[in-house]
């Protein structure tokens, strides 16, 4: 059984949550309930559980507030939030999962099968919450960090730090400044849906490049680019237009 507080500050929000885990996911024992950050923090302490879904706006503060007072934090956290897409992708950053509200049972049910099936020691969890703490206290997406599963476990690497991505079948290698290569068990694809076009922008097809990290550009019918690693990448011609736009910013 999943050891499973509940912490939100609208009592109808718990009851919806209790309903929904009672009735689709059948391995959550509820040990507890929560509607503020002051009683939150003893019954985490006190319960020690597996997991804790947790609202992040409450009329005390905010989920952070809460997690930064409870460090290290040995259990995962599946955060129910109607935040924007900024936070949303320091959550996808920082592999942590969350919910959007209105919770729906598929996507709860789903969330909680993952937590199910993680075979993510102490050590990792801790990882993953300090890199979204320190994300979400960042203002600029480009000194975010990223957590980049492996074959092996969790890689964290600093956004600004990575130089291209590349896709390699249903892998990505993440070119990194000053580094070698990291084997991402990702598709180029999810990284297209999660990344930051302030910063990265998709060339190709199997490639997708930091435009800070340009050294060149190469005229030609689609052109190509040099990065900073050496490489020299072509450019897909239907990108072109948009991506010399982006260069000329």
């Amino acid at each position: 059984m999943i050891r499973t507080i509940l912490v939100d500050d609208e009592i109808d929000s718990i009851r919806v949550l209790q309903r929904l885990l009672e009735e689709f996911c059948p391995m959550v024992s509820i040990v507890g309930t929560a509607s503020g950050l002051d009683t939150a923090m003893p019954l985490i302490r006190a319960a020690k559980p597996d997991l804790v879904l947790l609202d992040i706006e409450m009329a005390q503060g905010n989920a952070f507030d809460l997690l930064n007072q409870l460090q290290p934090i040995a259990f995962q956290v599946i955060f129910v939030t109607a935040f924007d897409n900024y936070a949303i992708r320091a959550f996808k950053f920082s592999a942590v999962d969350y919910l959007l509200k209105p919770v729906d049972a598929d996507d709860l049910r789903n969330a909680i099968d993952r937590v199910g099936r993680a075979q993510s020691g102490h050590s990792s969890v801790v990882d993953r919450m300090r890199t979204l703490l320190e994300n979400v206290g960042v203002m600029q997406l480009s000194q975010q960090k990223m957590a980049v599963p492996t074959l092996t476990g969790l890689i964290f690497i600093a956004v600004q730090d990575i130089i291209r991505f590349e896709a390699k079948g249903s892998y990505t290698s993440i070119c990194i400044h000053n580094d070698e290569p990291v084997m991402a068990t990702r598709t180029i694809r999810e990284y297209g849906e999660i990344l930051p076009e302030s910063i990265f922008f998709r060339i190709h097809n199997s490639h997708i490049i930091n435009i800070s990290r340009i050294r060149k550009y190469h005229k030609g019918r689609g052109g190509s680019v040099e990065m900073e690693d050496g490489s020299v990448i072509e450019v897909a011609t239907r990108r072109r237009d948009e991506f010399l736009r982006r260069l000329l910013k």
